[in-house]
C-alpha cells in the first residue's frame, strides 16, 4: 500500500450536454483529463502497488488461453487497499457515470485493473453486461489508462450504437464472440470508433451492452488501465442465465438472490444527487 497522501477526488468534472448526448447516442464517450497529470501519476503508483500485492501470479504468456493472453486482471482492489479504495469510490467518477446515464445515484458493481502486457493478445468483441445479473440497462464501465496509450498498445474500439440492441446472446469473451460479433458488426453497419490515443487520466465510459474490443499490445510497454463498473441505484439481481452470472452473484453480491436489491457491502452507493 502506498503511504504518501493521495489527492482527493471529490471535486466535480465539468460534463457538457454534448458529451451526454454523444454517450447516449453512441453508447460510449471519451472524456479528456478526468484526472490531472499529477492525480493520474499518484494513483498509478497506488494501483500498481495494490495489484502487485494482490498475489495474482499469472502463468507465462505462452501458456495462457485466449482470455488469459488478453490482459492481466486484478479485481476489487478497493476492498483490500486504501489507495485503490480512494480511486474506486471517488465521487468525481461516480457523478459522471450518474449524469451520463441520467440516474439519481449509482453503486459500485466491481473494479478491475486490466494490464495488457507487451505482446499480449487481442481482446475479442464482447458485451460487458453478458456477465452481470442485473435488471437494468443503466450500467456503465469507466475505462481509464494510467499511462499514455497509443493505438499499438491495444486501444479500445467500439461499435457505436450497438447498445440499443441489448443482449446479443450467450457469448463470453472468446474466439467465438470475436467471430460472431465481427460478422454482426459488419452486417449491421455499425460505425467503429477507435480511441487511438489517450493520455493518462483520460477516460472512456461505455454502456454495459455496447460492443467493444481491443487489438493486442504490439508495443514494448505495459498498457495499464483501471476500470470501475457502476450500476443504477435501485436495480435488482436477476436470475442468472449463465455460469458467469452465477459466479458474479457469489463474488460481487454475496448472499443475494434473484429479486434482491443490488445493495450488499460490496455495492456501496458512491453518488446520489439530482438528475439532470
Amino acid at each position: 500500500m502506498i503511504e504518501t497522501k493521495l489527492p482527493r477526488l471529490a471535486s466535480s468534472y465539468s460534463l457538457s450536454e454534448d458529451k451526454i448526448r454523444q454517450f447516449r447516442g453512441d453508447g460510449h464517450v471519451c472524456l479528456p483529463s478526468v484526472l490531472s497529470p499529477r492525480e493520474a501519476a499518484s494513483y498509478r503508483a497506488a494501483l500498481r502497488a495494490a495489484a502487485e500485492a494482490s498475489g495474482n501470479n499469472p502463468l507465462p504468456l505462452e501458456e495462457r488461453d485466449l482470455y488469459g493472453k488478453a490482459f492481466l486482471k486484478y479485481m476489487n482492489l478497493w476492498t483490500t487497499d486504501a489507495g485503490a479504495r480512494e480511486f474506486v469510490l471517488a465521487k468525481r467518477f461516480a457523478r459522471v457515470a450518474a449524469e451520463l446515464m441520467g440516474v439519481d445515484g449509482v453503486r459500485i458493481y466491481h473494479d478491475q485493473a486490466l494490464f495488457k502486457e507487451p505482446g499480449g493478445g487481442p481482446t475479442p468483441w464482447h458485451q460487458d453486461q453478458y456477465y452481470w445479473p442485473v435488471d437494468t440497462d443503466n450500467t456503465v464501465t469507466m475505462w481509464m489508462p494510467l499511462v499514455d496509450v497509443r493505438a499499438e498498445m491495444g486501444a479500445l474500439r467500439f461499435a457505436s450504437g450497438s447498445h440499443r440492441n441489448g443482449y446479443l446472446g450467450t457469448l463470453p469473451i472468446s474466439e467465438e464472440s470475436e467471430r460472431v460479433f465481427q460478422q454482426y458488426v459488419e452486417e449491421k453497419g455499425f460505425r467503429i470508433s477507435l480511441q487511438d490515443a489517450m493520455k493518462a487520466g483520460d477516460a472512456t465510459f461505455h454502456y454495459g451492452w455496447t460492443l467493444h474490443a481491443a487489438p493486442g499490445n504490439a508495443s514494448g510497454a505495459m498498457r495499464e488501465v483501471m476500470t470501475v463498473i457502476y450500476v443504477a441505484d435501485g436495480c435488482r439481481v436477476t436470475e442468472p442465465v449463465n455460469e458467469n452470472q452465477r459466479r458474479d452473484i457469489t463474488r460481487w453480491m454475496r448472499g443475494s438472490n434473484a429479486g434482491d436489491l443490488v445493495a450488499t457491502e460490496l455495492n456501496p452507493v458512491v453518488y446520489s444527487g439530482e438528475r439532470r
